[in-house]
């Protein structure tokens, strides 16, 4: 089976790892080519011993621009023109967007092969968001989404759409408690963040700096427990990866607000800016709560990194984190935007010490029952079997 990934940027991020990990499984009976710009997901690519062949990238959004829709229409058009022609040179028999933006790439190129376009978003309401989607259904002979509550998004926009869920994965090995010692790992955080810093609670975030993401929620539940007289500390873990002038968010001016409201409130003391970090399962093994304060999130992948590693966790109860954990059991679901009961939820875990480890103890149960790599990597390699089934002989949708 020659199978032929797409993605839109040479960034890694969530959908990227998720990529990586896919990568690192298949079977010998897959034969992988993957195109993407040059840049860090290539290398990482490269350093798996699969081969690459580049495309132009584009980090346009979905808004109509004066300047920046027409820029991005051409990065797409050039893309899609480079992905027909490598498909064709790899004889593809699947093609797998990895993004939406690479399922618009491949919706251009319609190559004479199964079409499976892999959705980890959902995408903010609206016309041009709604005929994307459509696009993408329409010429896809299958939508696979990271989550029921990223199906039900795509449903919404286009009804016909063949669309199958399939969560994604964690390296378990990585992320195993009994690989990390915990006191080294909360002396490595003291060791960034200052002496004393062992003995507080330790919460963290871990995502790119983004306003969905709800960082400046996380820094002001801090500031709250604070006030209580609770001794903790915040790991924010992470950058804002994506700044292109074109993208849906003003990420830098988002970091720079939240770093002014640490200074205002008096917390610079407690608050780590870690940035990029690759070592992310100790950082996590350190933490007594994972903080994910998204505004809505499609699935939650440090969820289920931190619950493998025994770590309780606070979600948000707007998307995937609902698939993921049951409230009162693994972790809790809290609406975003609201510090004070997030603040109330830490308080109560950090005044519970046994009931936080049975929480942790039953994350890394279902992280172990639902989420490993062999479970993902059949789930997908099923996909591309009915999707192959599916597709007609010119590669259009049966």
């Amino acid at each position: 089976m020659n199978v032929l990934y797409v993605n839109h940027t040479a960034t890694v991020s969530g959908g990227e790892r998720s990529l990586l990990l896919l990568l690192g499984a298949l079977p010998g009976e897959v034969l992988p080519l993957v195109a993407t710009p040059h840049g860090p997901l290539a290398a990482a690519v490269g350093a798996l011993g699969v081969p690459v062949t580049p495309i132009v990238g584009t980090a346009g959004s979905l808004r109509l621009h004066p300047l920046h829709t027409p820029r991005a229409v051409a990065e797409l058009s050039l893309a899609a023109l480079q992905l027909r022609r490598a498909a064709a040179r790899h004889r593809a028999g699947v093609v797998h967007a990895n993004s939406i933006r690479a399922g618009i790439v491949l919706a251009l190129a319609r190559p004479a092969a199964a079409r499976v376009v892999h959705v980890r978003d959902c995408l903010p309401p609206g016309a041009l968001a709604s005929a994307t989607m459509r696009l993408i259904a329409s010429t896809a002979t299958t939508v696979i989404a990271n989550s029921h509550y990223t199906a039900r998004s795509v449903r919404a926009a286009a009804p016909g759409a063949r669309v199958e869920v399939i969560y994604n994965a964690v390296d378990l090995r990585r992320f195993d408690p009994a690989r990390i010692d915990r006191a080294e790992a909360r002396a490595r955080v003291a060791a960034v963040a200052g002496e004393g810093v062992e003995r507080r609670v330790l919460l963290g975030v871990v995502g790119q700096i983004t306003p969905w993401k709800g960082q400046d929620t996380a820094i002001e539940v801090l500031r709250l427990l604070v006030e209580e007289g609770v001794d903790a500390q915040l790991l924010l873990v992470g950058s804002a990866k994506f700044v292109a002038s074109a993208t849906r968010f003003d990420n830098h001016a988002f970091l720079g607000r939240m770093r002014e409201r640490v200074v205002e409130v008096g917390l610079v003391d407690r608050v780590t800016w870690l940035g990029e970090r690759e070592d992310v399962p100790e950082l996590m093994r350190a933490m007594d709560v994972l903080l994910a304060p998204s505004h809505e999130e499609p699935f939650g992948r440090t969820l289920v990194e931190a619950m493998a590693l025994g770590v309780p966790v606070l979600a948000t109860n707007v998307g995937g984190p609902t698939e993921i954990i049951e409230d009162g059991r693994e972790g809790h679901l809290l609406a975003p935007r609201d510090p004070a009961a997030w603040a109330a939820a830490v308080r109560q875990l950090a005044q519970e010490p046994e009931r936080a480890a049975e929480m942790g103890r039953a994350g890394r149960i279902r992280a172990q029952s639902a989420f490993g790599v062999e479970r993902h990597e059949a789930a997908v390699l099923g996909a591309y079997r009915r999707a192959l089934g599916e597709a007609a002989p010119n590669g259009e949708p049966a």
